[in-house]
C-alpha cells in the first residue's frame, strides 16, 4: 500500500478526498419479457441472459 513520505496540508486532503463523488450510472431502456425496465449499461447483457431478474 502507498504510504505519503511528508504530511499532507488539511485543504490538499480535503480537496483530494471531494473529488472522490460517486455519480449516477447511466440507465438503459431494455424490453424484457414484453416489458420496458431502465438497467445500468454495464448490466444489460447479465439481464438479457437472464443471470439477473428485474426487480430482484
Amino acid at each position: 500500500m502507498a504510504v505519503p513520505k511528508r504530511r499532507m496540508s488539511r485543504s490538499n486532503t480535503r480537496t483530494r478526498r471531494a473529488r472522490w463523488k460517486a455519480t449516477t450510472p447511466d440507465l438503459i431502456p431494455i424490453t424484457l419479457d414484453g416489458r420496458e425496465h431502465l438497467v445500468p449499461r454495464r448490466l444489460v447483457r447479465a439481464y438479457q441472459r437472464g443471470l439477473i431478474r428485474p426487480g430482484a
